[in-house]
C-alpha cells in the first residue's frame, strides 16, 4: 500500500480504510448471493452493459490510483495525524457511506432482473432524494479517506477524475433509460433534481439512473 511505502509502517485510517473499501465493493456481489446462493453474474441484456472506452475506464483507474499516492505523500506522516474524538466526523462519514452504498444496492435490486436489467425507476430509499446515490457513496468513500489523511489537494484532483468519468457513463446510459421508461424516468428526474452529492455541481445536467450502476463501482 502507498502509505506504507511513504511512512515505512502502515497504521491509523489507511489500516481502516483497508477493510472499508474491501467491506463496500462487495455489497453488490453479497446481494448476488442472496439471491442466487452464489457470486456469478446472470446472463442479460447486454445492452446494459454500458461502459465508456476502454482508455477512459483506464484512464479513471490510473487517476484514482494517482490520486491516493498523492494523498500519502501530501498527507503528514501517519503517527502526526490526530486521534480520538477528532475523527468523530470521520466515522460518521464511513457509516453513511457503507449504509448509502447498502441501501442503494438493496432496493435496485428489488426493482431489477438478474440484478443488472432495470424493471422500474427505483424511486424509494436513497433514491428519494439523490438520482445516483451509488454513485456519490463511491465518491463519497474516496473523499473521505482523503479528508482522513488531511489531503485537500489531492481530494480536488480526485474529484475532477471521478465526475469526468461518470459523466461519460452517464450520459451513455441516458439514453437507455429514457427509451426504456420514457415519460416515467423523465418525471423522475424532475422530481429528483440532485444527480448527487455533488449536485450543486452542475457537470451537465446527468439525468440518470441505471440499474447496472451497481456493477460501476468494480468497474
Amino acid at each position: 500500500m502507498d502509505p506504507a511505502h511513504f511512512n515505512g509502517y502502515l497504521q491509523g485510517w489507511p489500516f481502516v480504510f483497508f477493510f472499508v473499501y474491501h467491506y463496500f465493493f462487495f455489497f453488490n456481489v453479497s446481494v448476488r448471493r442472496r439471491l442466487y446462493g452464489d457470486y456469478f453474474a446472470r446472463k442479460h441484456d447486454p445492452k446494459w452493459d454500458v461502459n465508456p472506452p476502454r482508455w477512459s475506464r483506464l484512464l479513471f483507474c490510473v487517476g484514482v490510483t494517482v490520486a491516493h499516492w498523492l494523498a500519502t505523500s501530501e498527507a503528514p506522516e501517519l503517527h502526526l495525524i490526530p486521534c480520538g474524538w477528532s475523527n468523530l466526523g470521520i466515522w460518521i462519514l464511513i457509516v453513511t457511506t457503507l449504509l448509502v452504498q447498502y441501501n442503494s444496492t438493496s432496493y435496485l435490486a428489488k426493482y431489477s432482473e438478474k440484478v443488472v436489467v432495470p424493471t422500474a425507476v427505483v424511486q424509494f430509499g436513497p433514491y428519494r432524494w439523490v438520482r445516483h446515490p451509488i454513485y456519490a457513496s463511491t465518491i463519497l468513500l474516496f473523499g473521505t479517506y482523503f479528508v482522513a489523511m488531511r489531503a485537500p489537494l489531492s481530494l480536488l484532483f480526485l474529484v475532477g477524475v471521478c465526475l469526468m468519468y461518470y459523466e461519460q457513463k452517464a450520459k451513455m446510459e441516458e439514453a437507455l433509460m429514457i427509451d426504456t421508461f420514457g415519460e416515467r424516468y423523465l418525471e423522475y428526474t424532475s422530481k429528483v433534481l440532485t444527480s448527487s452529492f455533488l449536485g450543486f455541481i452542475n457537470i451537465g445536467q446527468i439525468e440518470l439512473l441505471v440499474a447496472n450502476e451497481s456493477q460501476l463501482a468494480l468497474a
